[in-house]
Formats: C-alpha cells, structure tokens, sequence
C-alpha cells in the first residue's frame, strides 16, 4: 500500500477502512522496527543500545528480536 493511499484510509469516515489502514501500519512498523535492530546488531549496537533507542527493555527487545 503507497503512503498516499495508507494516509487516505486512516482519515478515512469507514470504520472498516479506517481499522484495516491501522492494521497495515502496525505491520510496516514492525518490517521497520525489525530492519533497524538487524542493523544495529550488525554494527554491532548491544541490546541495551538497541533498547535505549526504542524506549523499552534490553530483555523486552532481545525476546522480540533475537532469534
């Protein structure tokens, strides 16, 4: 989905738009979110770096991203 498009939904008056548009986003953030820590780690930030930056927990990001 184009950010144009993802844009127009969320303002959009359908409840049933408006979610799925939400949905969308919460799925880009997450790819985003995961592509960033990868770098991170590759550039050899520790999970406390890592968690500092997101605002949360080294543990809370280790458990989601370190696999």
């Amino acid at each position: 989905m184009e950010t144009g498009e993802l844009s127009e939904r969320l303002r959009s008056h359908d409840p049933s738009v408006g979610l799925r548009a939400v949905g969308a986003l919460h799925r880009l953030a997450e790819q985003v979110e995961a592509a960033a820590v990868a770098r991170a780690r590759e550039q050899g930030w520790s999970w406390e770096q890592i968690g500092d930056a997101l605002g949360v927990s080294r543990q809370s990001v280790h458990t989601k991203h370190g696999k």
